[in-house]
């Protein structure tokens, strides 16, 4: 099976009223333990890569590796996707690659830091549709502002600016009109990396998660049934994960993700896609500090990589039951490029 459209994988879910993780790689060891779990729950599944990631790993490698991967798993849908896109240049450089899908944030400039104003972002979104449309990619866009900064995207916003940055319902119903993108990338409060909150319990000083605005996903979904969502920086940073990094010697204190309960909370208000990066990040990091802890002789990277992969595969195995996808891979016949071409038309 070929890659097929992100669209088609969102439509499916959306019928099926699930979500769908979108799981960020930067090697073949991070694609590998997402395919395997794919075809172990049996979903269909987004992989993607920032523009950190396609300079880190290089757009040709990940492509033969995407390539590799739907090869030794044809029966499940995949969809590449580009991640924070930050220009139409970066977004048909994708395209070229085989690419299914693109994110064009523009909510921010191209330096991936700076908010632009909303009618910058409703052109440069539409370019990247009109251009990607006609060749059956899926398009999705951002409004309003992520905190964070991962991967070179994110404003770096603090908890007070954030609020002035969430994503307004009605303004998300014109974007959506006049953009006629795909998916739209909603803020609400979380933020990429794994501090995503700076709240902390009064009385006993224990971290909170994140305040969130979910009544905005709920609001857009009411206004636009049909419109689908994706939730960034929707990593949960498990306690137990990061224990293990500073058990073995790492220093993260107070890290806080989003609780799996808020993010189903937004599946069952119109979000589709799911971005989680940060805990696949743990994972590995806490199995390779392991066994360099436990095994200081240990030098063949297979030694460390080979459990690295495997705390991945528990991560990618536990948000794909959470978020719903498991079970339906094979409950639609894929679409190809071709005919989404027919079908934006």
């Amino acid at each position: 099976m070929p890659l097929v459209p992100m669209r088609q994988i969102l439509d499916e879910a959306a019928k099926g009223g699930y979500g769908v993780g979108a799981f960020n790689v930067n090697n073949m060891e991070q694609i590998q333990a997402i395919m395997q779990a794919a075809n172990d729950t049996h979903s269909p599944v987004i992989i993607q890569a920032s523009r950190g990631a396609l300079s880190y790993s290089k757009m040709i490698y990940l492509k033969k590796l995407m390539e590799a991967a739907v090869e030794e798993f044809p029966h499940i849908p995949v969809s590449m996707h580009l991640d924070h896109g930050n220009s139409l240049e970066t977004c048909k450089e994708a395209i070229a690659l085989g690419f299914t899908s693109v994110m064009m944030d523009g909510s921010l400039a191209a330096d991936g830091k700076t908010p632009n104003t909303y009618e910058q972002n409703v052109q440069v979104t539409c370019d990247v549709v009109e251009y990607a449309h006609p060749l059956g990619v899926t398009v999705e866009g951002e409004l309003g502002v992520l905190g964070g900064i991962e991967d070179g995207h994110g404003a770096g916003l603090s908890e007070a600016e954030i609020e002035d940055h969430l994503t307004d319902p009605a303004q998300a119903e014109d974007f959506v009109a006049r953009t006629q993108l795909d998916a739209l990338a909603v803020a609400i409060g979380t933020s990429h990396g794994a501090y995503k909150s700076g709240r902390k319990d009064p009385v006993t000083g224990e971290m909170l998660p994140p305040t969130l605005a979910m009544d905005r996903i709920h609001e857009i979904h009411a206004r636009m049934p049909n419109c689908h969502m994706v939730m960034h920086g929707s990593s949960s940073v498990p306690r137990e994960l990061v224990d293990i990094i500073n058990q073995y010697g790492g220093n993260m204190p107070d890290a806080f993700g989003i609780p799996v309960e808020q993010i189903q909370d937004g599946i069952a208000h119109g979000v589709r896609k799911v971005n989680v990066d940060t805990d696949s990040r743990l994972a590995i990091t806490g199995a390779i500090r392991k066994v360099f802890a436990e095994s200081p002789g240990k030098f063949d990277p297979r030694d460390y990589l080979r459990p690295a992969r495997e705390a991945a595969y528990e991560v990618y195995v536990a948000r794909m039951k959470a978020f719903g996808q498991a079970g339906h891979a094979t409950d639609y016949t894929p679409l190809t490029l071709e005919d989404m071409k027919e079908l934006y038309k």
